[in-house]
């Protein structure tokens, strides 16, 4: 009966939502009907909540009269990964996407209470029409609430792939990035709609692109940390399709963050920042085409049902199709010359972020095409080709080093601009430093020039950074503000961007060192016997039988000296789970702050003898480090009190109703 009631709860949030997306748009005059989609935003949330709970209950109590949890569960697994598997499968992951929508909307409706009254309808409208979307995709094509009669004794279980704590964190923060989109993307159309575009709609719009970006770096971050651990690989980043579908809506709102901020300070490129937030949020849902129509084959994909991919595409095709031609229709009348737009020198903050803002877009465009390309040779011609890390890494860090050397300058240049000599004046120790230390380091013990170039520009970002803080908490000259209350005076914007630079930089410093100094060896050893790698003696004193709550899995003991020091322990796994007859390797590891020791463990040969793959990872802390402090520095500059500020507005005499003056 939970069940049913859960699907009926999905129904009613689709009626819900359809009147949340029409009503602001079919009577935006009428402000009952406003009114009506605010009430029908929360009706519509707490809807999709209830579904949403009804399945996580049917998983939690291993109900195998739903068809879903007999395919994704079994008694035997444990109750977090019961739970966990609610996203698991194509359709619970599609109703976490639109519970995540869901919480979006609310966010929205509950701190945009400031907004002009016609803007916030809107912004609710397009988010209730996004939803509305997915929600009749879900119900006509993904029903999670089907039954299966008679109900199965036990479950097929989990892929054993997803039964690991990644599993139970990586899916929903992601999406909340991507999800998180929307709301940037309803804004623009929202925009677009009124026909008006200012600095208060960029100051109102960017926390929430903000916070967008910051789950979305966390998210690429925990499936990049548990591919790490969990594929048995040691790599960290495989260039994956469906990894490509996240990176590429993270590039785009990595652009989309900077425009924000020069429109929000000097009134300029308005239909660039309108149409990044359209394609920031149109990358989104391609990459859940991707993932959801069957088109890919990955441990991400679940959908192989053709009806599905054509429903999906059909809603792609609407939502970007028709955002695109609303932007072209629109957009010329966004172009009004302002006191703002007066100009800006070359080394200005604006050209920078421009320049910025190109890489960027050139880049997902570089991801876009090694991503698509297979799929188009094989739909036109039956050709199985692959695009792999070889071409991306030709192409795509290439572009990446620029990007890095203007990084440093950006924040040192003002507005309007001055001259490049000032700039270069100014930053001369940090440019020189970096430039020696990164030639000495890369003498020392790097042989590749783009490692070397790209230590040296990491260097340069992070000393950049350093003194770019340095500069602002310094007291100015004849100035009686003392450093301490300069330093408390400093925005979270503004410690949200050395965070987030300051991650960046460390993330290119712990490519850079990993790519270059990394050892591995593959080996077959008996127990007692001992593989040296490294300056670190690797001695397999024993394997032993454990039993699991679902699997039964052969552990190794692995005791690791350096110099006749016992410096770790570690006990990998060759697991088998006997209800999906999938053996699995769980790779152990020791961590410190300069580098991982990896041992992973492969079959037994028919002499006793196992396979192990043993490598050493300078750095890889660094890697993590870096994407921690840029996810930190996003949240924390999303959440400066300056954005939820109330701008001035001027009077009705002399703005039309609803629309957004500067700030």
């Amino acid at each position: 009966m939970t069940a049913e009631l859960a699907h009926l709860a999905l129904i009613l949030a689709l009626g819900l939502a359809l009147i949340q997306g029409l009503a602001p748009l079919l009577a935006p005059q009428r402000p009952a009907w406003l009114q009506l989609a605010n009430q029908a935003a929360l009706a519509q949330a707490l809807c999709v909540f209830l579904a949403a709970a009804g399945l996580v209950w049917a998983f939690a109590q291993n109900d195998f009269s739903l068809k879903l949890v007999a395919a994704h569960s079994n008694s035997k697994l444990p109750l977090q990964f019961r739970v966990s598997a609610v996203w698991g499968s194509h359709e619970g992951s599609l109703l976490l996407w639109v519970t995540i929508l869901a919480l979006w909307t609310l966010a929205v409706r509950s701190f945009s209470a400031e907004l002009p009254r016609l803007l916030r309808a809107r912004v609710l409208a397009v988010l209730g029409l996004i939803s509305a979307g997915f929600l009749s995709f879900t119900l006509l094509t993904s029903n999670p609430f089907e039954r299966l009669l008679p109900a199965a004794p036990d479950g097929r279980d989990l892929n054993p792939l997803l039964q690991d704590p990644g599993m139970i964190f990586h899916p929903p923060l992601l999406y909340m990035g991507y999800v998180g989109f929307a709301v940037a993307f309803a804004f623009a159309i929202a925009a677009l709609l009124e026909g008006r575009f200012d600095a208060a709609w960029a100051r109102w719009t960017r926390p929430w692109t903000l916070a967008a970006w910051a789950f979305l770096t966390g998210g690429i971050f925990l499936g990049s940390f548990w591919a790490y651990y969990e594929l048995g690989w040691g790599g960290w980043w495989f260039w994956d399709a469906v990894e490509n579908a996240s990176f590429m809506p993270w590039l785009v709102g990595t652009a989309l963050v900077h425009s924000l901020a020069v429109s929000e300070k000097r009134g300029v490129f308005k239909n660039w920042t309108l149409l990044l937030a359209i394609c920031a949020f149109s990358l989104s849902l391609l990459g859940t085409f991707l993932v959801r129509s069957g088109v890919l084959s990955s441990v991400h994909a679940f959908a192989t049902d053709p009806e599905r991919g054509l429903y999906i595409l059909a809603l792609l095709v609407l939502a970007i199709g028709g955002s695109l031609a609303l932007f072209a229709w629109r957009a010329p009348q966004m172009e009004q010359r302002s006191h703002a737009e007066e100009g800006f020198a070359l080394a200005s903050r604006e050209t920078l972020l421009l320049i910025n803002n190109l890489f960027l877009l050139v880049s997902a465009g570089t991801v876009l095409l090694g991503t698509l390309y297979p799929l188009a040779i094989d739909a036109l011609s039956g050709a199985k080709i692959s695009v792999g890390p070889p071409y991306f890494d030709a192409v795509f860090a290439p572009l990446m080093l620029p990007l890095l050397a203007l990084l440093g300058f950006g924040p040192f240049a003002t507005w309007r601009g001055r001259g490049a000599g000032a700039l270069l004046k100014q930053l001369r120790l940090p440019l020189l430093t970096s430039v020696l230390l990164g030639a000495l380091l890369s003498f020392s013990f790097l042989h590749s020039l783009l490692a070397a170039v790209s230590l040296s520009l990491g260097l340069w970002v992070l000393l950049a950074t350093g003194w770019h803080i340095a500069h602002s908490v310094q007291r100015p000259a004849g100035s009686s503000v003392s450093w301490a209350t300069r330093w408390r005076q400093t925005t979270r914007s503004q410690w949200g961007m050395w965070l987030a630079h300051g991650g960046l930089a460390v993330f290119v410093l712990g490519v850079s060192l990993v790519k270059s100094l990394e050892q591995s060896q593959e080996a077959s050893l008996q127990p007692s016997q001992t593989l040296n790698l490294g300056g670190y003696e690797f001695r397999f004193e024993s394997i032993e039988r454990r039993n699991g709550p679902n699997f039964i899995a052969a552990q190794a003991r692995f005791e690791v000296r350096r110099e006749g020091k016992l410096v770790a322990t570690l006990r990998p796994e060759k697991r088998f789970y006997p209800v999906q007859q999938m053996p699995m390797s769980e790779a152990a590891i020791d961590r410190s702050f300069g580098r991982d020791l990896y041992i992973s463990l492969g079959e037994r040969s028919s002499g006793g003898a196992y396979g192990l793959r043993v490598q050493i990872k300078p750095f890889m802390t660094w890697i993590w480090s870096g994407c921690l402090l840029m996810a930190l520095g996003g949240a924390l500059a999303a959440s400066d009190r300056r954005y939820r500020r109330v701008p001035v507005t001027v009077s009705q005499k002399t703005q039309p109703s609803g629309s957004l003056e500067a700030a």
